[in-house]
């Protein structure tokens, strides 16, 4: 372990700092599919009694109008996050009625490209905003790529502890500008360390083979409906072929924050030609996409973290990053659990935890000499056969075996869950840390290992096992109906959100040109 880390954790460990390691800020949200009761995508409207997807704080959608997105409140206890999560699940299923939440993260079987349905958000300014930049990517990437449902899980330290590593690095620079510079060294390590993730977490070996609609590819045939790669961990996080688009060479630097943001800024400015071959309106004078850009807007940009700051009403996430930092990071790059009713559990919450104040709290010298090409190689490398025997990644231009660096980093990583346990006072930390140092040991342990086990086992498809799951979880939700309180509760935020959807519909006054317009130039401002 560095000299630096040792020194920093020796800094928290003192009586005064300790507490801080409790008020970790933690925050979910997971990504489903409604199917139908033959495990095909649901072709209904979002429901009306879960609310807008507009406006409702917790329960949206995503890209389709059947890919339902769910979002917790932060909270420094991952037990209440998850515990959120469950409940909305528990009410979503209360109201969904013959439908069901699809239980991994590739998708169910899914209907003709044009049949996918786009997500809907009304008829105000910012809804059809929301519609036309989804048809955008249907446009640039196809409908079928953004089925696929993740969990991201959304992390950061507590303010106080920032002033409290400052000091003692000396630093002079503002609160602020040191906060950012320290988050943007996490995603940096983030970069060169989360193919332990996918390697521990990754749950989607294998795909319906009608997804990749007849495209060239390098998978191998289960039988007849399932494609999967045998040692894959997450076909999620690969490239699929998807590739051939403007994003292929976009990697924004992460030297600093403002590097960061220029590289996103040019790419939501600058027009890239075969976009603008295909126009921002079709030839009926409808709209298609937002711009010609290499980016319609900021979070086109599909990264595996990313920097975030809570925005204002009306203010870009660039915008607001640029004006007062980097508040939390969000991990992008989870699969679903299909094993787990929640597609994640406190163990995964846990790990995380750990794994994110080790990269927070190690060195984290640029990526320089050719280490950000390596990481990126490392992490497609682990997605596509990360339980290979042997594999060997690169660090600092040499070969090491996977099992090799994987057990030094979990070394590094226990001292920090050491840490965040002596502030709790228990050992779940270093309970989580060895389930994970059980996989590495056996990789028969990992999500991906245990669905290829599971659909060879009971000469499954993919889609049989992932309704399999899915009818069990329905159960489980089902079975656990909400209280009074908590039916009561929810049924009046999404009547709530329902009335901010109609009244923001009646304030607009702005036509829609005008508003993207707007919109657009809002970033140079």
């Amino acid at each position: 372990m560095s000299a630096l880390l040792t020194h920093r954790l020796a800094l928290l460990a003192e009586a005064p700092h300790l507490p801080l390691l409790n008020q970790c800020l933690h925050g979910i949200e997971r990504e489903c599919l409604r199917v139908d009761a033959h495990g095909h995508l649901a072709m209904t409207p979002h429901p009306i009694a879960l609310g807008s997807a507009l406006t409702h704080p917790q329960i949206t959608t995503d890209y389709s109008e059947a890919l339902l997105e769910f979002i917790t409140g932060t909270d420094q206890d991952p037990r209440n996050t998850l515990a959120e999560l469950e409940a909305i699940h528990r009410f979503t299923y209360a109201k969904l009625g013959d439908e069901y939440l699809w239980s991994p993260s590739m998708p169910c079987p899914l209907p003709s490209e044009a049949d996918i349905p786009i997500a809907e958000y009304g008829s105000s300014n910012i809804g059809r905003l929301k519609h036309v930049y989804r048809q955008g990517l249907a446009l640039r990437y196809g409908k079928t790529m953004q089925c696929i449902a993740g969990i991201h899980y959304n992390f950061s330290l507590p303010e106080a502890l920032w002033p409290v590593l400052q000091a003692d690095d000396g630093d002079t620079r503002s609160v602020q500008d040191y906060r950012s510079a320290r988050y943007i060294g996490l995603i940096r390590n983030f970069r060169r360390y989360s193919w332990l993730l996918m390697y521990l977490f990754g749950a989607s070996p294998a795909l319906d083979a009608g997804f990749l609609r007849g495209r060239p590819h390098q998978l191998e045939a289960l039988d007849a409906d399932t494609l999967y790669l045998p040692y894959a961990t997450s076909l999620r996080m690969s490239d699929l072929g998807y590739q051939n688009n403007a994003q292929a060479g976009l990697t924004p630097c992460y030297d600093d924050l403002s590097s960061y943001t220029e590289s996103l800024f040019r790419a939501v400015s600058t027009p890239y030609t075969p976009y603008e071959a295909m126009g921002i309106k079709d030839a009926a004078g409808n709209w298609q996409q937002l711009n010609t850009n290499v980016l319609q807007i900021e979070n086109e940009y599909y990264s595996n973290i990313r920097p975030k700051r809570v925005t204002a009403t009306g203010e870009r996430p660039l915008q607001a990053l640029r004006a007062r930092g980097i508040q939390y990071i969000e991990v992008r790059c989870l699969d679903i659990n299909p094993f787990l009713p929640l597609g994640i559990d406190l163990a995964e919450s846990r790990f995380l935890d750990a794994f994110l104040l080790f990269c927070a709290l190690a060195d984290s010298p640029c990526l320089a000499d050719g280490e950000c090409g390596a990481a990126t190689d490392n992490f497609l490398k682990v997605v596509k056969e990360g339980r290979r025997p042997g594999l060997q990644l690169q660090r600092c231009g040499e070969a090491v075996p996977l099992g090799e660096w994987a057990g030094q980093l979990l070394d590094e990583i226990a001292e920090v869950a050491a840490l965040l346990d002596r502030s709790h006072g228990d050992s779940r930390h270093a309970e989580a840390l060895a389930e994970q140092r059980a996989k590495v040991a056996d990789s028969s342990l990992t999500p991906s290992a245990r669905v290829l086990e599971q659909l060879r086992t009971n000469g499954e498809s993919f889609s049989q096992f992932a309704m399999r799951q899915t009818l069990a979880h329905a159960d489980y939700f089902r079975s656990q109906a909400p209280s009074t309180d908590e039916l009561q509760q929810f049924e009046t935020a999404a009547r709530q959100s329902l009335e901010r959807q109609a009244a923001i519909e009646a304030a607009d006054t702005l036509d829609f040109d005008s508003f993207v317009a707007d919109y657009q130039r809002s970033l140079s401002l």
